[in-house]
């Protein structure tokens, strides 16, 4: 299954994002694995830029694993040189993110 992403991000990170997903597997039997790239614009702790994000996730009986990177190399304008990973929180239909980062110098 293919699916886009549209989301707008409020916090440290104020931006809107967009990318495309890709999943397989049977989810509502609790198996699956997705890959997605999504592209994030805004301001970072009242820096302006942008930059990727490369998500690999999968769920099995063991429970869910996700990763979600900076893809190196594609932080624009005030952003340039960042790098960290983005975590995503779902709690009562509600998603939130913890999202740890470093800024070349910083």
């Amino acid at each position: 299954m293919r699916m886009s992403i549209n989301k707008q991000i409020h916090g440290g990170l104020e931006a809107t994002s967009t990318g495309e997903m890709i999943s397989g597997g049977n989810p509502k039997a609790g198996f699956a694995g997705y890959v997605a790239m999504e592209m994030v614009t805004g301001k970072l702790d009242g820096k302006s830029g942008s930059f990727a994000l490369q998500h690999v996730g999968t769920m099995d009986a063991s429970g869910q694993n996700l990763e979600i990177l900076v893809v190196p190399g594609s932080g624009t304008g005030e952003l340039i040189g960042i790098a960290g990973k983005f975590r995503i929180s779902i709690a009562n239909g509600q998603h939130s993110y913890e999202f740890e980062y470093t800024l070349d110098g910083n």
